[in-house]
């Protein structure tokens, strides 16, 4: 295909993917009231259990309401418009792609969106616990209310964050098998891993709460290591192929 008939494609396939995350953000638009009760819903219990008016969530602008309503209807359309997007995306990609990278690609893509998830539901349970621990360092006479657009962010960012952090170990999985790090070199480096697990979990997580940040810490750990002992075991299968192929598999890995 010539450059020319690259650039139709992609304009093509983005405009289909734009309509599919027009259509997402109409969807979670119509939604936004339920989101936005899931998401202050910690807001109402410290609300109930410190008395009428103590936590709320605040719009200090005519156009806050609509904005953050706006943006959650981005984030969330852009979530269900997921399908449409990465399939054009790949669409795209894959007849450039030989069939060890397509396989390689869909391997990433299954193990790593279940991670992300599992980071977004772990960050889901925790930020409540966070938002309550932090609640209790308010004065006694004091009220506790929260800007909407900076409540938003802070829910959005931390749920972004973690979930992001659990697909790390595929990335390095995915390094491994590109043959840029070993499985041994990964574990190896546990010290510096739990080292930054703890580092990550500290900053994550309010620093009175203890809880979160050893349960956060803790999985993040065991995923690494998950990474570590995957990647010995594909190296264990290389140096096999290479040993029946013939080769010597130290200098092959050179």
């Amino acid at each position: 295909m010539s450059l020319g008939g690259h650039l139709r494609e992609a304009r093509n396939r983005l405009i289909i993917a734009v309509i599919g995350l027009a259509v997402g953000m109409v969807v979670a638009f119509i939604a936004t009231d339920a989101i936005i009760a899931f998401i202050t819903e910690p807001i109402h219990v410290l609300d109930a259990k410190h008395g009428t008016d103590f936590a709320k969530l605040m719009f200090s602008t005519v156009s806050e309401a609509f904005n953050l309503r706006l943006r959650i209807a981005f984030a969330i359309g852009l979530l269900l418009s997921a399908p449409i997007w990465l399939w054009q995306v790949w669409a795209f990609i894959m007849p450039g792609l030989t069939r060890k990278e397509i396989s390689y690609t869909i391997w990433f893509l299954v193990s790593a969106i279940p991670l992300f998830f599992a980071g977004v539901y772990v960050a889901i349970i925790v930020a409540p616990h966070v938002i309550e621990v932090m609640s209790n360092f308010v004065p006694e006479n004091a009220v506790n209310y929260f800007k909407a657009a900076e409540y938003y962010d802070f829910i959005f960012k931390f749920v972004i964050v973690i979930g992001v952090s659990f697909v790390l170990p595929v990335f390095m999985v995915a390094l491994n098998l590109a043959g840029v790090i070993t499985g041994r070199a990964i574990v190896k480096g546990w010290r510096v891993a739990v080292l930054i697990s703890a580092l990550f979990a500290a900053i994550a997580t309010p620093a009175a709460d203890i809880f979160s940040m050893l349960m956060l810490a803790g999985i993040l750990i065991v995923l690494y290591f998950a990474a570590g002992l995957l990647s010995m075991l594909f190296d264990r299968r290389k140096r096999k192929r290479t040993i029946a192929a013939g080769l010597d598999p130290d200098v092959s890995t050179a």
